[in-house]
């Protein structure tokens, strides 16, 4: 049996972790000698895990990014710039779905305006496999947003990367990994400015030193191993079951296949099509360990396979059911969610136009996905104009200034009514 079976009952979610407490003192003395000597410990480091090119040098321009996309196929082309547009027409229509907001309140007018993140830096894995996705998925929403200048980082990127840098509009490229990327990114390099925010996935590595340097610059989400939950009644194709279980599976040895059925007779089948199809899967050893990783629960109802998706809050929710949008309408806790057979998680993957990077490890309790909003913030602003009007927030203000005993807020309330008063004589 490749996964196996629990009871519900016994569910004890042992999730991997997104790093280790142990790494941060590693990563925190890396980032700290990047801190005080810059590009000099960057090269050190880059050197150390062979990133750098025959021109010794870590940093990309527009114009090689633009080369690596014109030296690509016209089928490599097009599909990058059908993704891409596929991504930045959501972003866009995410974006226009906010807008700035003014109401009167006494004496004036309160709201917010929505601005963007000034400078953003992204980040693509590039250990196992290059991700251009990533850098589609990263890239082109801080841009939507409106960021000025974005800056992208990736290990030894391909010519993949790079035109898919150049495809999303990344200003500059660096061409590091690990926590000497993050450090180049949150302080800055001869080349590029210090950014305000770092989003994108990365490993343990990157994930420790993105939680460090998030006490001064912005980071989307510490995001563990990747998790699929696929919940799936007694009509549902075993063979998809499988294929979906297996194409999250070989991420790596710490992601987190999860199946709940109503039907012991499909938990067989996929079971037995997991075996079929491992035969002649290229990363069939990481989807194992993966799977072994995993498990499956045969739920009386589907009322208990709504709890569990709740309970377990996963990355990815697929609903394989006769009625997925009811079943959607009572899920409370998922990263993202795909209704119906047809909807597979792998199109989250690869551009439909929602972003693959989701909250991992339970966060969906609290935390959204990566989005165009990731690089949105919403300013307040007051303007009082009528100071008669507004007495009533002054003297509001100051017996609440005085209720707390800060008597020079209070002072500072009371000053606006002096002043009025004197200028009304």
């Amino acid at each position: 049996m490749i996964l196996k079976r629990i009871e519900k009952e016994n569910i004890c979610l042992k999730r991997g972790q997104a790093f280790v407490a142990s790494d941060l003192d590693k990563v925190g003395n890396m980032l700290k000698n990047i801190h005080q000597n810059g590009d000099r410990a960057i090269l050190e480091y880059a050197r150390s895990f062979d990133e750098l090119g025959v021109d010794n040098q870590f940093v990309i321009q527009q114009q090689e990014l633009e080369s690596a996309f014109y030296s690509l196929s016209a089928e490599d082309q097009a599909v990058l710039t059908r993704t891409a547009d596929r991504i930045r027409n959501f972003a866009e229509a995410q974006k226009q779905s906010l807008s700035p907001v003014s109401m009167q309140v006494n004496g004036g007018y309160v709201g917010h305006d929505i601005v963007p993140i000034e400078i953003v830096g992204c980040y693509a894995p590039g250990g196992r496999f290059p991700l251009p996705s990533s850098v589609l998925m990263t890239v082109i929403p801080a841009r939507v947003a409106g960021a000025r200048f974005v800056i992208l980082s990736s290990p030894k990127p391909t010519q993949h990367t790079l035109a898919a840098a150049f495809v999303a509009g990344a200003d500059i490229v660096l061409s590091l990994g690990g926590v000497q990327a993050i450090g180049a990114m949150a302080y800055g390099t001869n080349y590029s400015p210090s950014v305000h925010m770092i989003a994108g996935p990365g490993n343990r590595w990157v994930t420790a030193a993105k939680f460090i340097v998030s006490e001064f610059v912005g980071i989307d989400m510490l995001a563990g191993p990747s998790e699929l939950l696929i919940l799936a009644d007694e009509d549902q194709d075993a063979s998809i079951i499988a294929a979906d279980l297996l194409a999250q599976a070989e991420h790596d040895d710490d992601a987190l296949p999860i199946f709940v059925t109503t039907s012991p007779d499909l938990f067989d089948r996929v079971n037995k099509e997991l075996e079929a199809q491992l035969i002649t899967l290229p990363t069939k050893d990481t989807a194992m360990r993966a799977l072994h990783n995993g498990f499956a629960v045969v739920v009386d109802d589907m009322q208990d396979g709504i709890d569990i998706s709740n309970q377990l809050a996963a990355e990815h929710l697929q609903i394989l059911t006769k009625n997925p949008e009811e079943i959607s309408a009572q899920i409370k806790h998922a990263g993202a969610i795909f209704l119906g057979a047809q909807s597979a998680e792998v199109i989250g993957d690869y551009g439909a136009g929602p972003n693959h990077t989701l909250p991992t490890g339970g966060t969906a309790t609290y935390k959204a996905g990566l989005s165009v909003f990731t690089f949105l913030r919403t300013r307040t602003w007051i303007k009082i104009d009528n100071q008669i009007s507004a007495k009533r927030l002054y003297s509001d203000s100051s017996l609440l200034g005085r209720m707390e005993g800060l008597e020079a807020h209070a002072r500072a309330a009371d000053k606006r009514q002096e002043v009025n008063h004197d200028r009304g004589k």
